[in-house]
């Protein structure tokens, strides 16, 4: 059985987990800079600038979906930037990454918020077909980076 349920503070170590198994899967560990103690600040302090959501299969993590909010200047409204989507390897297959996005828009639903924006690597066609199964529409737009 599949659980959704939003992230507590108690549940930084296994989002860190979750984080570091998503970028390795990625082969991109190195550019993970965060550890526990900013993750408990930044996401269950006073302020939250990001939240999670954890999968639970038959009481077993396996997975997470992480996002922040954002506002667009051109629709006038708030939108879901979604983070990070990743299911370990063991519970891929089982519908758990596509419970996660509904559970995603259900919060959107509950918050009036139209849209849920995120990114993939245009190479990715599993990530791709997944995501237009969903109804998502994928937009030809470069992502550029200034590291400062």
């Amino acid at each position: 059985m599949i659980e959704i349920r939003v992230a507590q503070k108690e549940d930084v170590g296994i989002l860190y987990e979750l984080i570091m198994g998503i970028a390795k899967f990625h082969n991109q560990e190195q550019f993970v800079l965060t550890n526990q103690e900013e993750m408990l600040q930044a996401g269950f302090g006073e302020n939250p600038r990001f939240g999670a959501l954890i999968a639970e299969y038959n009481g077993k993590v396996a997975g997470y979906l992480s996002y922040t909010w954002n506002y667009s200047i051109w629709n006038g409204t708030a939108y879901m930037n979604m983070d990070d989507l990743f299911v370990w390897q063991a519970f891929r297959g089982k519908k758990i990454g596509e419970q996660l996005m509904l559970h995603a828009k259900g919060l959107c639903d509950n918050s009036g918020i139209k849209l849920i924006r995120w990114e993939v690597q245009q190479d990715n066609a599993k990530a791709i077909s997944f995501y237009n199964r969903l109804g998502a529409d994928m937009y030809p737009k470069g992502i550029f980076r200034w590291k400062l």
